[in-house]
């Protein structure tokens, strides 16, 4: 699909508009939500049903609202009341292992959602920039570091799905010349993060082990791929620049240029604890498909903005372990 690169120019933003990010409640969102609540109004949208984050994120300035992103005519009446000048697209289904067994959820959170949020952002909030989050999921695996021109083939019933939403932001700026932009994370890891993902789940069975709570024995999956992995709070400021200053119609992926095994992961949480644990492999744990390395170039990204990683991955780990043995604490006294 063609897509007219223009040059972005912020319209100013005036008293009554916000900044709206949609999965303001999840991992990425919250600290997205924490970086931009200090300069200006932010309305943070999450699932209706699910307990109002402000608990959680604890940020002054922000205005929580519970919209459900598949209902066309709640994102409307939010849209209107909100005004804003960005939107920021972080909702939708993030668990690749899980897509295999919820393929039509997985779709319908991330390809349909994001076709409902940009045609009421059409019709009710025209002048708004979006920044939809797709994701590295959509390349076609390769052995070297991939570009945002490098082949797609996803591989996963997530990552099919991650491509159908990129096409739906695409349309919508060809077709409606919408101001939209395209980022493609990769992995990102940090504090937050459920443990149900890879460098969680490693750090909560050993803060639990490390407490008497289980056995030394570490149940993992495939620890031969290699993933470029970004700590969560570098992935969304990167977010906020491209925000600021990518052409619409761009397409940029969010990455630090640098792959670890899981095993690596494994083996720097290992080092922080002080009791030795022996590692099964669980088949439960194993995927039907994993790429066997996924590693990005962000040239493109940091010759725009001067982006690079800061916060090293070492200190990522140290950060997630002591989260989850706080975790442990609080749950067995």
């Amino acid at each position: 699909m063609a897509v007219v690169h223009r040059e972005h120019r912020r319209t100013p933003t005036t008293a009554r508009q916000a900044t709206v990010v949609t999965g303001a409640a999840g991992f990425a969102g919250g600290h997205l939500v924490s970086q931009l609540a200090p300069e200006g109004p932010v309305e943070g949208w999450y699932r209706p049903g699910a307990p109002p984050p402000a608990g959680r994120v604890g940020d002054d300035g922000v205005t929580w609202r519970a919209v459900d992103l598949r209902d066309e005519a709640a994102v409307s009446a939010a849209l209107t009341v909100a005004q804003p000048a960005a939107v920021y697209h972080l909702a939708g289904a993030a668990n690749q292992g899980a897509s295999w067994a919820d393929t039509d959820v997985t779709f319908e959170l991330n390809a349909f959602v994001t076709h409902v949020l940009l045609r009421a952002v059409q019709a009710h909030a025209r002048e708004a920039r979006v920044l939809v989050t797709t994701s590295a999921a959509v390349y076609r695996p390769s052995t070297v570091a991939v570009d945002e021109d490098a082949p797609l083939g996803p591989l996963s019933p997530y990552g099919v799905s991650k491509l159908a939403q990129e096409m739906v932001a695409l349309r919508a700026v060809a077709e409606q010349d919408l101001d939209v932009v395209v980022v493609r994370p990769f992995n990102h890891i940090g504090p937050g993060q459920e443990a149900s993902y890879v460098a969680a789940a490693f750090a909560r069975q050993l803060a639990r082990i490390e407490a008497g709570e289980d056995p030394p024995r570490l149940l993992v999956g495939n620890l031969q791929p290699r993933r470029d992995l970004t700590d969560v709070r570098d992935t969304v400021r990167a977010y906020r620049l491209l925000m600021a200053r990518a052409p619409r119609g761009g397409i940029y992926n969010v990455c630090g240029g640098v792959a670890f095994a899981i095993s690596e992961l494994l083996d720097l949480l290992r080092a922080s604890v002080n009791v030795e644990v022996a590692v099964d492999i669980d088949p439960t744990r194993l995927r039907p498909s994993d790429q066997p390395m996924l590693l990005g170039d962000r040239t493109r990204l940091t010759a725009l903005t001067g982006w690079v990683p800061e916060i090293p991955i070492a200190q990522t780990l140290r950060e997630i372990l002591d989260e989850q043995r706080r975790a442990v604490r609080e749950l067995h006294g």
